[in-house]
């Protein structure tokens, strides 16, 4: 524990010149009974201000704060407050997002989120899971029947609209409805090895058909658990952005000062140790998408459906209809355009990331059928 304090401590006293400090000499290790399975890239890069004091020995870790005391043009200013603020500062940077401090007034938002369905084309079933409760998960359910009985063979499972929470149970019960019974879906686990809670599927899946599910970096806690979930054990494909890496339970803990100090004390892990915290959930496919966009989608998703955030509004044509009636549309849309000229249109908004899980279930119903053609 001793020897991960000193470095924080380093970080924290570091920063504030960092700007100022010369390029240190990189610092190659090895991992004793590692093997290279492939040289290592040459970079010009310096290390960053982390690698510089992770290289540090430990001798060199208490000359560096002797050298301070000694030498240092501000040698009076290293009191004890100081240094321990340093420390707090090293360790809150080093093992976020496991800790952070909250203001004395900083509340956690109670976010209301609806749940939302609709059949996509007549293929797809969208599923937008909003906050997780009870009640939604009642409406999943009666989404996922709809689905059954229009013998649907694709899912979206959409998470972006799923606030922060660090509810694993229910996270547990939404798996289950796609993964198969029986299975050891995540742990929950504390330091204390008697207080870890192994949660397992404990019904049939209700869906067995392709599934994607939809992230974004505001995914959090549960729903990322949920995403990781059902890549591992319903291949469900992740498209989306990086997830924000808070899969734990945290704990709040009053400071004298009024403020708090949030602390990770549980984390979920997968199966075979497959973790979460803090990397977070790589998607499969990734999608580039401002967050002021997903924000925007989302909300016109809830007003006007989804469906026309990712079909596109075909070209008008010349057909027989037209040449009766003695009219041209293609002419009349030039011209309308022609008047327009000048004018900035608005550009139309679109849901890029569930265009791309649209076109990767289309493509992957082309293959499946191309397979099941004779003589494949």
């Amino acid at each position: 524990m001793k020897r991960l304090v000193v470095p924080a401590l380093l970080v924290g006293l570091l920063l504030p010149v960092r700007a100022q400090d010369k390029a240190v000499p990189r610092v190659e290790t090895r991992t004793p009974g590692l093997r290279e399975t492939q040289p290592a890239a040459k970079t010009d890069a310096p290390p960053t201000l982390r690698d510089a004091v992770d290289a540090l020995s430990p001798g060199d870790l208490k000359e560096f704060l002797n050298v301070l005391r000694e030498h240092y043009i501000g040698a009076q200013k290293l009191t004890d407050v100081e240094i321990s603020r340093a420390t707090v500062q090293g360790l809150l940077e080093r093992i976020a997002p496991g800790a952070s401090l909250l203001g004395p007034t900083a509340q956690t938002p109670d976010e209301q989120s609806p749940f939302r369905s609709e059949i996509l084309d007549n293929k797809i079933g969208y599923l937008r899971l909003g906050a997780l409760s009870a009640e939604h998960l009642g409406e999943l359910d009666a989404a996922l029947q709809t689905i059954a009985s229009r013998s649907l063979g694709a899912a979206i499972l959409d998470l972006r609209a799923t606030p922060p929470g660090s509810d694993f149970e229910l996270a547990a019960k939404i798996c289950e409805r796609f993964c198969v019974k029986g299975r050891v879906l995540f742990t929950v686990k504390r330091p204390n090895a008697g207080q870890e809670m192994v949660l397992t599927s404990k019904e049939d899946p209700r869906f067995k058909g392709v599934l994607v599910a939809l992230v974004d970096t505001d995914t959090s806690g549960a729903s990322e658990v949920i995403a990781a979930v059902l890549r591992t054990q319903a291949k469900a494909l992740v498209i989306g952005q990086n997830t924000k890496g808070e899969a734990v339970e945290f704990s709040d803990v009053p400071l004298p000062s009024g403020q708090r100090l949030r602390i990770a004390v549980a984390e979920v892990a997968l199966p075979e140790n497959i973790s979460v915290f803090p990397g977070g959930v790589k998607p499969d496919v990734p999608v580039d998408v401002p967050q002021a966009t997903t924000a925007a989608v989302l909300k016109a998703a809830l007003d006007g459906g989804v469906a026309p955030l990712v079909v596109e509004t075909e070209r008008v044509r010349l057909n027989e209809a037209a040449l009766v009636a003695g009219s041209n549309p293609e002419l009349d849309a030039a011209q309308a355009a022609a008047r327009a000229k000048g004018v900035k249109p608005k550009p139309v908004l679109r849901d890029a990331v569930l265009q791309r899980a649209v076109d990767a279930i289309t493509t992957i119903a082309l293959f499946e059928s191309a397979a099941k053609k004779p003589g494949n």
